[in-house]
């Protein structure tokens, strides 16, 4: 898919953000702000089921009778998204991973400008190759696209895809996802809305994604691709790993190989999901053939639902 293709169809992305918003950050409001918040408003009278660790001592003490602090919850909101870069992202049949994921950060990015929040990013491949401090307004938010924009203006010809461009950029970095979610942990002081994008095809994230998740409400969204789970038969192909370089000889006319091909993909699958949920964070799977708008909404709204 083309920079023009991709274009034409985010520019209508802002005609559905509002309903977005609407099921993404207002559901989430609620679970960003559950018990008391950050500053202190009045004081009132203890009344029975008051949590006792809000009880004011010094008021109580001088008018001789339990007084508890009321706080005034803080609703600034920043939205950060982080969005894998890294060479198994550009792979994909009818349009890449990466694609995907750049229409999905695109329409986030326009559903919290929408909502009025801050918005941040961090892109990442086997580095922290680009940060954007979180803010309002529509040039922070076109800045996030239009980088998320060039990284697949400049990536290699996807595998089944027909591109006509040549590669810009070494791709051959693996992903660190550990190291993004870190980076987020170390950054981010206030408690914020971080939605990760990636094929999640890395190792050792799971602790910092628990450790995150401890504190900022996560949403994990996971590119897929109709070949991970239906390989085609084109008889004996060379197959290689975007990321290590490794290869292998796939003999795709064989169903004991397409099957564990299959399976190896579900046991993946099902793995990340049970990750994500004792770490704390939603989770969502989204294929390179969904329309990016309707499956976010849904998702959105059925997640709202639940709380």
């Amino acid at each position: 898919m083309t920079r023009h293709e991709l274009l034409q169809k985010i520019t209508t992305f802002p005609l559905v953000a509002e309903v977005l918003a609407e099921e993404l950050l207002a559901g989430d409001l609620s679970s960003m702000f559950r018990g008391q918040g950050i500053e202190a408003d009045e004081v009132r009278r203890y009344q029975i089921g008051d949590d006792v660790r809000s009880i004011d001592w010094n008021v109580s003490a001088r008018f001789g009778t339990p007084y508890v602090k009321m706080y005034r919850e803080e609703r600034e909101l920043s939205v950060y998204l982080c969005l894998d870069c890294s060479a198994s992202m550009m792979c994909g049949s009818s349009m890449t991973r990466f694609e995907q994921a750049a229409l999905t950060v695109a329409l986030i990015a326009f559903s919290a400008e929408r909502f009025g929040e801050r918005l941040g990013a961090v892109f990442f491949d086997k580095d922290i190759s680009k940060f954007f401090s979180a803010r309002r307004g529509r040039h922070n938010t076109l800045a996030v696209i239009n980088e998320a924009l060039n990284i697949a203006e400049n990536s290699p010809p996807s595998f089944l895809t027909h591109h006509n461009k040549r590669k810009k950029k070494d791709f051959s970095a693996k992903s660190n996802l550990k190291d993004a979610l870190s980076c987020l942990g170390r950054i981010l002081k206030r408690r914020s809305l971080i939605v990760v994008v990636s094929d999640f095809f890395c190792m050792s994230w799971e602790q910092e994604m628990g450790r995150l998740c401890q504190r900022h409400d996560v949403i994990a969204v996971r590119i897929t691709d109709p070949l991970d789970k239906q390989l085609f038969k084109a008889g004996l192909i060379a197959m290689e790993d975007p990321e290590t370089g490794v290869r292998l000889h796939a003999p795709t006319n064989f169903s004991s190989f397409r099957s564990a091909w299959e399976a190896w993909h579900n046991d993946h699958s099902v793995s990340w999901k049970a990750i994500l949920h004792r770490a704390g964070a939603a989770s969502f799977e989204l294929s390179t053939t969904d329309d990016t708008a309707t499956s976010l909404i849904r998702f959105f709204r059925s997640r709202r639902r639940r709380r």
